[in-house]
């Protein structure tokens, strides 16, 4: 576990610095809420022994994430692209935990294939439902 000693904000990321000295930062353009979260918003957070959480905004971020080298993903580049998408409202469409799914966008863990193939799933039926609507029969 890292253990921080300080934790603060620029305009455009959040900041960490550990125990040893290490500092890192995560941007706020690689999370869409964090993204298009007012600064008051962005101001309202809370810290544990694991990572920060945004409740006005529904985002989790983990100490060990911030060390970690990003890989960008399929997942990542659908939810940058389209940033109207919730990420915390599929996951729970899903039946699995808004923190893994954010770990599975931002490459920091990897979705089995057949995890993968059903977050896809997923996302082709919320754009056939939205396709649906107002359609004529």
């Amino acid at each position: 576990m890292i253990t921080i000693n300080k934790i603060w904000l620029t305009a455009d990321a959040v900041w960490i610095q550990a125990e040893d000295g290490r500092q890192a930062c995560e941007y706020f353009s690689d999370y869409p809420r964090l993204r298009h979260a007012s600064a008051e918003q962005r101001q309202n957070f809370k810290a544990d022994e694991y990572g920060i959480n945004w409740p006005d905004i529904d985002e989790d971020l983990s100490y060990e994430g911030f060390f970690q080298k990003k890989e960008r993903t399929d997942l990542y580049r659908i939810f940058i692209s389209h940033p109207e998408l919730n990420a915390s409202a599929i996951a729970r469409r899903m039946g699995i935990s808004q923190s893994l799914f954010a770990q599975y966008i931002s490459g920091i863990k990897k979705p089995s294939k057949a995890r993968l193939a059903k977050i896809y799933a997923t996302l082709h039926n919320i754009g056939e439902e939205l396709m649906s609507i107002g359609s004529v029969a």
